[in-house]
Formats: C-alpha cells, structure tokens, sequence
C-alpha cells in the first residue's frame, strides 16, 4: 500500500484485520513521515485529470490506478501517470468495484459524472478508504445522508471538493461576516448560471470505446447519443443532476453557509420558482429565483446571474462584501485592509484542497469540507430545486431533516435507482 515500511504496516493489518469484523480504518501511527498515500482515481475526464494531476503533484501521494468507463481517457490518463512517475506502473479500470477492491489503495478520488458520486463514495467507505468526492454530492438527500451514515460508521476521512473553502478570498470574506466587520448580516445573495436549453438528438450506435450501460449505471435507461455523455450537456439532464442549481451552487452555497455559521444546520423555510425547458435533451432550471430563510433571520436569495453579478454578496447593516471566482469587493473599501485581532475567531484554513486531504489521512483529523458540512451544502441545492419544481413555500426542520407538513415534498427526498444498483 505504501512506497516505504510496507512490512510493518501490512503487519498492522494483519493483526486489525483479525480483531475486525468490518474494513478497518488505519490509525496515524500505520503510515510513516516518508510513506505515499496511494490513490485511485474514478473518472478521468477534465475535472478528474485536473485534480489527479494535484495528486500527482504532491510528495505525499502517489497515483496507482485510474478507472473510466471511457477506454480512450482511461489510458490516456493510464500512459500520463507512468509518463509522470518514470516508468512506474498504474493500473487502468473499466469498473471502479475492481479497483475499490484493491488492498494497497488509500484514498478513493472520484470525478465522474454527479450520478456516480455517492453510490462509489458508498462502496469507497464500505471498504475502508478515505476519499476526494467532487462536487455537488447526491442525486437526493437521503442518498448523501446514507453515504454519511456509512463514514460515521467506519471513520473514512472525506473531503468534498468545494475547493473554494481552501482560496484565500472566500475565506476571508467569511472571516470578515462572522468576526461582524459588516454588522449584523441579514441578506445573502448567490448568483450562478442558468442550465442551458438543448434540442434532441437522434440515437446512435454505442461505440467499441464506451461501456455505455456501467456509464448509465443507476440512472434510468436512454438512448445512446454522443452528446449526453459530454459535459456541457449531461451537466443539465436531471438523471445525472440538479443543473447549475447544484454543479455552481455546491461552490456558492457551500461559501454563503460558511459565512452564515449554519455549516451546521440549514434554512427553516424555502420558496422560489424556475423555469424548466419542456422539450430537448437537457431539462434542469433555466431561470430561477430561490429564497432560503434561516433561524438566525438571515435570507439568502439565490439567482440566475442574468439579476445579479455571479457570487456571493454578504450584507449588513454597516456593510458590504462581495467574492467571486479571482475577486473579492467590499463597501466600505477599508474592509480589504481589515487585520484580525488575535483573539477573533478564524476559520479552518487550508491552501491546497488535495494536500488538505492527504494531511488528514495521516492525522485523522477532519478535512476543510467533511462529510457532514458537504451534505448540509448540499443539501440546500436540493431544497432550492425542490421548492422550484412544487412552486410552493416549504417548511424545512434541519434537525429532523424532512419537510414540515408536506408528505409530498417528502417523497421527493429519495429517488429511485435502476436495478440492479442500490444504496
């Protein structure tokens, strides 16, 4: 599993395993100052490749498979990590299970398509690894409060991947909210893109590189076409995800909760509506206006950008501050100057989300983004879609984690899987 003192920590192994029932978890005192933590990778299309390639960059890691259902990507990716560690071997996938499987692999890092996310992160913990999930996280919350339960269960470390959390500004922004620098809060506002509308296309032949039906997988069953497996489209079609009402808000929303201090917790009621594309390939919201209100008072409002800049805007009663991707603003200016006094309370601070990670594996303390903040974050995704498509005010107990009253706001709190997968 390690580079260097394999001896000793497969005799660790040994002798946990025979105490164990269940996968075990390995302590710090298992893994050496000098030993790689070694990954597999799940996915290896942009997102996946981009982040592989921090792995690879790190001294701590050491990437030892990859898995596509795409066999072009897959040794693509498979000829990029030996290229990049001298000729040293990686072992390249069609079915994530096989490399799950594998004993002398540490974390999981998976960037497949979103409807993928928890059912490998599932597999991931229930043998025992400890993972990079991307973003956003389920296709329902109770999908990403089963895939909690199971790493309360077995004490993986997690790491979602709202790399926002470990940038400078974003952080600083929320620092400056929660030490009260803009006064008392009392509006977010969340500005993304809109899914966008596409037409249908006419099915096609699977082609010899895909194994089109493990890329469905859980998803209901629909016809091949070249350009549902290809990012700009697939990222709008609700079998795979929520649209932009997750894949950006995941990033925003994470940030506004962090701001806010409701990582924790979660607004009390939602109401909003949006616009969905009747006919076409893609049907996520291609307008929207959400509002989520929270226990503390605070509203967040959350936009197509075409009201509003996209990002986040804080404000308060003596102020104002605004972060995006590469920015931060603020009124009064005076704020960007602002120097923390040593006893104000400041927020976990990380400057490379995948080092974070890796860190965590050796010490077992909690990522920048653990498990339960990520399903809070996304959580707030699902409600604002849900809110959207019932186009009615919602009651929210973000203790009980159900709806108020609303049997059929409820049921929409699962979703079925296509046989044979299951949670």
């Amino acid at each position: 599993m390690m580079d260097k003192k394999t001896f000793s920590r497969r005799a660790f192994l040994k002798g946990a395993c025979a105490a164990l029932a269940g996968p075990y978890i390995v302590p710090v005192s298992a893994f050496g100052a000098n030993d790689k933590i070694t990954v597999g990778t799940v996915g290896v299309g942009p997102q996946g490749r981009a982040v592989m390639e921090m792995f690879m960059a790190s001294p701590d890691a050491r990437v030892v498979a990859v898995c596509d259902v795409n066999a072009r990507r897959r040794e693509e990716a498979r000829r990029r990590v030996e290229e990049a560690g001298g000729g040293r071997g990686c072992a390249a996938y069609n079915d994530f299970r096989e490399l799950i499987a594998r004993p002398d692999i540490d974390v999981i890092h998976c960037a497949t398509p979103d409807h993928w996310h928890v059912p490998i992160a599932l597999e991931a913990a229930r043998a025992g690894k400890d993972m990079y999930i991307e973003k956003p996280l389920g296709l329902a919350i109770a999908h990403d409060q089963a895939l909690r339960d199971a790493i309360h269960a077995r004490g993986n470390v997690f790491q979602f991947g709202t790399q926002h959390r470990s940038e400078a500004n974003f952080r600083f922004a929320c620092e400056l909210v929660r030490n009260g620098r803009i006064g008392r809060l009392h509006t977010i506002r969340v500005a993304l893109d809109a899914s966008k509308r596409s037409p249908n296309f006419p099915p096609m032949p699977v082609p010899e590189w895909l194994d089109y039906d493990l890329w469905l997988g859980p998803a209901p069953y629909a016809p091949y076409t070249e350009n549902r497996i290809i990012n700009r489209y697939w990222w709008h079609i609700s079998d795979y995800t929520l649209g932009f009402v997750a894949g950006q808000n995941i990033h925003f929303g994470d940030i506004a909760q962090w701001g806010n201090g409701t990582e924790h917790t979660g607004p009390i009621e939602i109401e909003g509506w949006g616009v969905f594309p009747e006919e076409g390939l893609t049907d996520c919201a291609i307008a929207y206006n959400t509002r989520h209100t929270f226990a503390n008072g605070v509203v967040m409002h959350l936009t197509d950008d075409v009201e509003n800049p996209m990002g986040i805007q804080f404000e308060g009663d003596k102020g104002r501050v605004f972060v995006s991707l590469g920015l931060i603003d603020a009124e009064p200016k005076s704020l960007l100057r602002t120097v923390f006094d040593p006893g104000e309370p400041r927020l976990y601070k990380s400057i490379n989300h995948v080092q974070n990670l890796l860190d965590c594996v050796r010490t077992r303390r909690e990522t920048i983004c653990p498990i339960d903040q990520a399903v809070r974050s996304d959580t707030l995704c699902h409600l604002a879609d849900i809110a959207m498509r019932l186009k009615r005010r919602l009651r929210w107990d973000p203790v009980a984690e159900r709806f108020i009253g609303d049997a059929g706001a409820n049921r929409m709190l699962s979703r079925a899987m296509r046989a044979p997968w299951h949670l």
